[in-house]
């Protein structure tokens, strides 16, 4: 028994992109497809009512995801990226605008309560503030952390690492210590070479013992038997 579904299995994009665009008006910037997805850039300032237009008209009735992007070249080096899904159309839409670390973007915590565990992602991950949400903390990173770890310019190596202690009950940040003992790091090129020897090196340091010399073929024919001798002689003065 087959069964029907309001929703098409594979919903195009024909026709999406004059739809918004007639429904949004100023506050796009730019749409375009690309890899089978519609992307809309709209303005910071409307992004909350552009979602609830998009919301309200258009059936995209699920915020899947917040997302965010870093381009530190850029004068807005942020792209906050908010991934829409219509159950009714089964199609999927791509909204983003552009930040940087002293432009706040609106919340949308109104129109999808789940916003607000989302912005928090990106807020803690990226540094993008959220205006209008209420509980705009951390939520991936520890207690006391610093900096926004998702940055292209946040340092892959630093001087701490943390634990949890048993003795202390929380989460404690100690420097950074390298318990492998049988290593000694000093920095130098391995093309250039240690000035110190390593083991194994004495090795080396025994020079191999020459080749055997080969003696001539008692059964050599009597047609080549003179330039067999004079190979044997040439092999005798490279042996003496």
């Amino acid at each position: 028994m087959s069964v029907l579904h309001p929703a098409p299995r594979f919903a195009g994009s024909d026709g999406v992109i004059d739809a918004v665009s007639a429904t949004l008006g100023s506050r796009l910037i730019e749409a375009r497809e690309a890899t089978g997805e519609v992307i809309l850039t709209v303005e910071r300032a409307a992004i909350a009512e552009a979602l609830q237009l998009l919301r309200d008209n258009h059936e995209y009735q699920q915020l899947m995801e917040i997302a965010g992007v870093d381009y530190p070249d850029r004068a807005e080096r942020f792209e906050v990226v908010y991934m829409l899904l219509s159950l009714t159309r089964n199609h999927r839409l791509l909204v983003k605008v552009n930040a940087a670390e002293d432009a706040p973007v609106p919340t949308v915590t109104h129109l999808w309560p789940v916003a607000g565990w989302l912005e928090r992602e990106v807020f803690d991950l990226y540094g993008v503030i959220f205006e209008g949400n209420a509980d705009l903390r951390r939520i991936l990173t520890d207690y006391g952390f610093e900096g926004h770890p998702f940055r292209k310019d946040f340092p892959l190596t630093g001087y701490v690492e943390l634990r949890y202690s048993e003795e202390d009950k929380r989460v404690v940040y100690e420097p950074v210590k390298l318990a492998q003992d049988l290593r000694s790091f000093d920095f130098m090129s391995p093309w250039e070479g240690a000035d110190y020897t390593l083991p194994g090196d004495e090795k080396a340091a025994t020079p191999p013992p020459p080749p055997p010399c080969a003696s001539s073929s008692s059964s050599a024919s009597s047609q080549g038997r003179g330039q067999a001798e004079k190979g044997s002689c040439a092999q005798e003065d490279r042996c003496s």
